[in-house]
């Protein structure tokens, strides 16, 4: 039988900074990153299971008031022509809900489904696509809480106006500012230079839309999770090793081999077909990364190049190893980071331009309706996990706006293993469900 259970919302207001912006800062210029992002709203759902109906639930709108008088942009709107925020306090939209469901109950039935965690988006952000996006807030959230305590906190953001990291660090900073009470003077902990890094561009003799649009699947996408632990990562890693004639140079990263696994199992072929050509986008946060910039470091907005890994089908029996693959991926983003360290702004610009002309928007591989698109985002060791407002760290969290196929991989509670969240159509998922080596080394 299908679990049951119903969203109540009760109230939906504006959350505005604490203080005044300032008349010099009224106007933030978007970057040249944000121009390029997905216009999509992506949220985020984090379930607490030890806050208590009577604890701190106040101090969660007074925080947000004070960390937007920092982060004075995400209380704006987007400007008519889109290339700037106007930073005028409009607010963040708040909303208070209900669901008539416990949450232990809730999380027994979410770990077989993931799509249970859908009512908890913040209301209304299922219906924002691109005709809507730039008029609706640039950050909503959503506070749902549950029968006999317990908490589910959605956040959900507009990408044209920042990235996951950026989101990420917002709320594990809000999670501090709430449980220790820091003034709105003293909240400061990111910059606002891309703009001027990477000015706004006219890309219309640049950039085409890419050949694929509106050829793209319309089919539903379903989530489910996957669940790598410590002692399958290493039996996993075993694996890797135990080809010593094809000797890999190097130690592959857990994300490395896990998404390997993951990209094999999806593209290789049943009794009756062949490898499928694909693309794996690696989102690469250049934050940290660029020895020119040290200044991006804590930038907000956007600063993510999607790095293309193109899998040919030129050889089956060569795609079945999974050194050949995990030296694929390898190469593909080192190629990408060493090209991005010692760059220019107007380099790496130029960089992003070429990477997209070449792979998304040329016939060979956007316009080709058999190569099938994947996304990997690795959020292991991002700080999402120890957002603790005052009740303890999540227990549970929810990915993406289902606009596309991706893997979302996180760390285990403990840190030792890996979750990923799968995005997929239901082809691709019973397909991955079904394969052995999937079998042998993820829990779900």
């Amino acid at each position: 039988m299908k679990y049951s259970m119903q969203v109540n919302i009760l109230s939906k207001n504006l959350i505005k900074p604490s203080l005044p912006t300032p008349k010099h800062l009224e106007n933030y210029n978007l970057s040249f990153f944000d121009q390029v992002a997905d216009v999509a709203h992506l949220p985020l759902v984090l379930f607490y299971p030890h806050y208590d109906n009577n604890s701190k639930i106040d101090e969660l709108e007074e925080s947000l008031s004070r960390i937007l008088t920092h982060l004075y942009p995400l209380a704006g709107r987007f400007a008519e022509d889109e290339s700037s925020i106007l930073c005028l306090d409009q607010g963040v939209t708040y909303i208070k809900a209900t669901v008539n469901c416990k949450l232990d109950d809730f999380l027994q039935q979410a770990n077989k489904d993931l799509d249970l965690a859908l009512p908890f988006w913040p209301q209304g952000i299922m219906d924002v696509d691109e005709t809507n996006l730039f008029v609706t807030p640039l950050m909503v959230v959503q506070v749902t809480t549950f029968e006999c305590g317990g908490l589910a906190l959605a956040i959900s953001h507009a990408h044209p106006a920042m990235d996951g990291s950026t989101t990420f660090k917002i709320i594990y900073e809000w999670a501090k500012v709430c449980k220790f009470g820091t003034p709105s003077k003293e909240i400061n902990f990111m910059n606002f230079n891309l703009g001027t890094l990477f000015p706004y561009k006219d890309l219309t003799t640049i950039l085409e839309p890419p050949v694929d649009e509106g050829k793209r699947s319309n089919s539903k996408l379903i989530a489910r999770k996957f669940v790598f632990e410590e002692d399958a990562i290493s039996r996993l890693r075993e694996k890797f090793d135990s080809t010593t004639g094809e000797g890999l140079g190097f130690k592959p990263s857990r994300v490395e081999m896990i998404t390997t696994l993951l990209w094999r199992s999806l593209i290789r072929p049943t009794t009756s077909s062949h490898f499928k050509r694909s693309i794996m986008s690696f989102p690469l946060n250049l934050r940290g990364k660029v020895a020119t910039l040290p200044e991006i470091s804590n930038s907000f907005g956007n600063l993510i190049i999607d790095i293309p890994i193109k899998f040919e089908h030129d050889d089956e029996t060569k795609m079945e190893s999974l050194h050949h693959i995990v030296k694929l991926i390898k190469e593909s983003v080192q190629v990408i980071i060493n090209k991005c360290v010692n760059a220019t702004p107007d380099e790496i610009v130029s960089l992003v331009i070429d990477l997209y002309k070449d792979n998304y928007a040329g016939l060979e591989w956007g316009g080709d309706n058999e190569v099938v698109n994947f996304t990997c985002a690795s959020l292991c060791r991002f700080p999402v996990q120890k957002t603790d407002f005052g009740w303890g760290k999540p227990s549970l969290m929810h990915f993406g706006s289902r606009h596309s196929q991706v893997f979302w991989l996180y760390d285990t509670e403990c840190e030792t293993g890996i979750v990923v969240q799968m995005d997929l159509e239901e082809k691709y998922m019973d397909k991955l469900a079904c394969d052995q080596d999937i079998m042998d080394f993820a829990k779900f």
